[in-house]
């Protein structure tokens, strides 16, 4: 997107360069009762240092899902199938799963969940699970280090509660003798994010993490979230169904359906001049003071049983017997603008 428009957004101007993660042809299914469902199907995408990328798409389209292969965090019954799934130079589909525990997931790689109640153990103060994470995740950490000495563990306690400072978290030593139940909705997001951030990440999965909070405290932490990770230099994955947060978080957008990576481009350009046929529904599909609210017709097809081309091909208007016949490849019609799409509209559109 244009200069304007970064700075208008408030973007960190990172340089885009060498990719922190690349994920290419990466496909996941799942053994149940009715048989084996692909809920991902040849997904490619890149993320690089610095940026935020929204995974956009209809519940069940498969971001969650995308989104624990990358944390590798999958349940038992999937089965995980792809080309490559690289971050920071290394394939997370062939490294030890030892190394991954260790120093990928919760350490290089965090997650802000969707409920942070439910993530919680009411139990324990916040103060306990903070000082848990950080026992085994803090960046001060040696590799095989099992006692959780007295020195490392007062830095710990020094770095969280400038974490909590940072995430605008008032009283922050009070607020560690507190219970999860003590604290508000607002007030528990901003400390997974918190948590999310202490072990130095650099990259943040962030699973539609404002979905449970009214409106305004959604604004809050969306503006939390941007401002913390420009100005640390972290990647983000944010996964929404709501285009308007795509809007206020995003630097590009990946559109996925029914398991399946559509479109990906700057979000500026996202809007402005949507090529696939899907995501141009989908925008128009948004409320408006001028037109009537406007569906989808058709519905999601069955993972179990996917349409063998473009999934999208049963409900589109432009699908001829390509689009029903086989899953469209990669093309970039535009600078930085990737579609999968055997009709993109390509128009030009002035800035």
């Amino acid at each position: 997107m244009g200069c304007a428009m970064r700075l208008i957004r408030g973007c960190a101007g990172v340089a885009m360069t060498a990719e922190l993660l690349s994920v290419r042809d990466l496909s996941v299914s799942f053994t149940t009762e009715g048989g084996v469902a692909r809920v991902l199907d040849s997904i490619s995408l890149s993320l690089p240092p610095g940026e935020i990328m929204g995974l956009v798409g209809e519940s069940g389209c498969g971001k969650t899902t995308l989104a624990r292969a990358i944390l590798g965090a999958l349940p038992p019954n999937a089965r995980v199938s792809g080309a490559a799934l690289r971050f920071d130079g290394r394939d997370l589909l062939t490294l030890d799963p030892r190394v991954t525990a260790d120093a990928v997931r919760g350490r290089a790689i965090t997650f802000v969940p969707q409920d942070p109640f439910s993530s919680f153990n009411p139990l324990f103060t916040v103060g306990d699970q903070i000082s848990e994470v950080l026992r085994w995740k803090s960046p001060d950490r040696q590799p095989n280090e099992r006692i959780y000495a007295r020195g490392r563990k007062r830095a710990d306690r020094a770095r969280a509660l400038a974490m909590l400072r940072s995430v605008q978290l008032p009283d922050p030593e009070r607020l560690l003798t507190k219970y999860p139940h003590e604290l508000s909705g607002g007030q528990r997001q901003r400390v997974m994010i918190a948590m999310a951030l202490l072990p130095e990440p650099k990259l943040v999965i962030a699973d539609e993490p404002t979905t449970a909070l009214d409106v305004t405290i959604q604004a809050q932490i969306l503006k939390l979230l941007r401002g913390l990770a420009n100005e640390r230099g972290v990647s983000v994955l944010f996964t929404t169904h709501d285009l308007g947060t795509a809007w206020e978080i995003c630097d590009r957008v990946t559109v996925m359906y029914a398991g399946q990576a559509l479109e990906t481009a700057p979000i500026a350009s996202f809007f402005r001049q949507p090529m696939v046929p899907y995501t141009r529904l989908l925008l128009d599909s948004l409320p408006s003071r001028d037109v009537a609210l406007r569906g989808i017709p058709g519905e999601v097809p069955s993972l179990i049983a996917p349409p063998p081309g473009c999934r999208f091909a049963p409900r589109c208007p432009l699908a001829d017997d390509p689009c029903r016949a086989t899953h469209p490849p990669p093309t970039e019609p535009a600078p930085d603008h990737q579609v999968r799409c055997h009709h993109p509209r390509i128009e030009t559109v002035a800035a």
